[in-house]
């Protein structure tokens, strides 16, 4: 069955660095999953003279609500057990992240937590996750493992989150190995890179489910050379780069990532100007994560002044627990200099850059045989999408054609969608 979702408000199609298109009214047919037309609004209720009831076609009538694209999260750390909440304090009195790694906290309890979990366990965990981020208009993912260390729970990370990617009208799922996401207790750095290279990219490869490779190249984790030489296996093995780089000091990451050719290299907090234009050139994705400055009480970055292609993301976490690119692009709005628009691209175009779709569908806009992912806003304005943190801005998210109507919202949606509500 065909769906066509029929609004008279404003439709932003696109959302680019340097295009912007948007018009008033829209129908919008979604076929097996892609965008199989797009005419003005009316058009096509009326020539599949669509009441609802058909058997071809479901009518969605949203009135003058505004749509935008489904939003894409480029980077999260989806898969992971336990609790980490109670950590707030030592970080509010002043410990740093070493220090309350130190005392048995940080990466490495979850780590624990994460190895007690079965297969099941975290599947559950994944699936439960991506639906509340499809609450918040996230209709892809990245998903990283990084919380299992040991290649088994490296490998069950992985496999959980591919699954999870499959499961019908939940976001789609690009996952990333991140083994090198801290040193074990009782290992070294040397040691730890040994055993990746030899034995945990080895069965990375021959699962065959991870699509990209990312290092947490920070001093005191993995140095430059460390960095290097696991991106440089894990792209030779056919994997594509990413980095997390310079969040509490330079390191050199970003002039590493430039010299890499890696898809994106995210945090970027501390990295230079020089470092950022290095990375422009080379073409590779600046990746900012508003939610972990704010909630680590770090600086938060002049995003608005970035050269190049950036995005904005969750990095949701143990220690940045929230799923919300609204949110996130509300922090990048009001602190870091971006405008409603240019947010709006770094969750759609330039994020679907930096996430591709394993089908090799086009997603992050609406256009004729893209993905059929969309996000039905509260009201007209399709502003709003980044302005009101702390409430779902969406009456509905249109995964792959498959609707889910939102209940935490500001604004009741009218009964005429008839979507069951998660």
């Amino acid at each position: 069955m065909r769906l066509l979702v029929t609004t008279r408000g404003k439709v932003v199609t696109m959302a680019s660095h340097d295009e912007f298109l948007e018009s008033v009214g829209a129908d919008i047919l979604i076929h097996e999953g892609r965008i199989e037309r797009i005419e003005s609004s009316g058009n096509l209720v009326e020539e599949y003279d669509a009441t609802g009831i058909s058997s071809d076609v479901r009518v969605l009538d949203v009135g003058d609500r505004a749509i935008i694209p489904g939003l894409i999260d480029a980077h999260t750390h989806l898969i992971w057990a336990g609790d980490r909440s109670d950590e707030v304090g030592k970080r509010l009195s002043g410990m740093s992240y070493h220090d309350i790694a130190a005392q048995g906290g940080g990466i490495g309890r979850t780590v624990r937590a994460t190895a007690a979990a079965s297969l099941d366990d975290l599947r559950s965990i994944g699936a439960h996750r991506a639906a509340v981020a499809r609450r918040s208009g996230t209709t892809y993912m990245e998903a990283k493992s990084g919380y299992g260390l040991s290649t088994e729970a490296e490998l069950n990370q992985i496999k959980a989150a591919h699954e999870v990617g499959l499961l019908e009208g939940l976001p789609g799922v690009h996952t990333t190995w991140l083994g090198a996401h801290a040193i074990p207790e009782g290992d070294d750095e040397t040691t730890t890179v040994e055993r990746l290279l030899a034995e945990q990219l080895p069965a990375v490869i021959e699962q065959g489910l991870a699509q990209s490779a990312d290092v947490f190249c920070e001093p005191g984790w993995f140095s430059l050379e460390s960095t290097e030489s696991l991106l440089k296996a894990s792209m030779s093995a056919g994997l594509s780069g990413r980095l997390h780089i310079d969040e509490f000091v330079d390191g050199g990451g970003a002039a590493l990532a430039a010299e890499l050719g890696v898809v994106t290299a995210d945090h970027a907090l501390q990295s230079t100007p020089n470092g950022r234009q290095a990375m422009a050139d080379a073409g590779v994705i600046t990746g900012y994560l508003p939610g972990t400055p704010h909630l680590m009480n770090l600086p938060m970055p002049s995003i608005s002044s970035t050269p190049g292609t950036f995005t904005v993301a969750s990095d949701f976490n143990p220690n940045c627990p929230t799923l919300s690119l609204p949110f996130a692009a509300s922090l990048a709005v009001h602190h870091a200099g971006l405008t409603p628009a240019a947010a709006l691209a770094a969750v759609t175009t330039s994020a679907a850059q930096s996430v591709p779709r394993s089908d090799g569908l086009v997603h992050g806009e609406l256009s004729v045989g893209a993905a059929g992912s969309l996000n039905v806003l509260d009201g007209a304005t399709w502003e709003s999408w980044c302005l009101s943190p702390g409430h779902d801005p969406f009456s509905m998210t249109v995964v792959d054609g498959i609707p889910t109507l939102h209940e935490n919202t500001l604004h009741p949606s009218p009964s005429v969608f008839g979507v069951q509500g998660v």
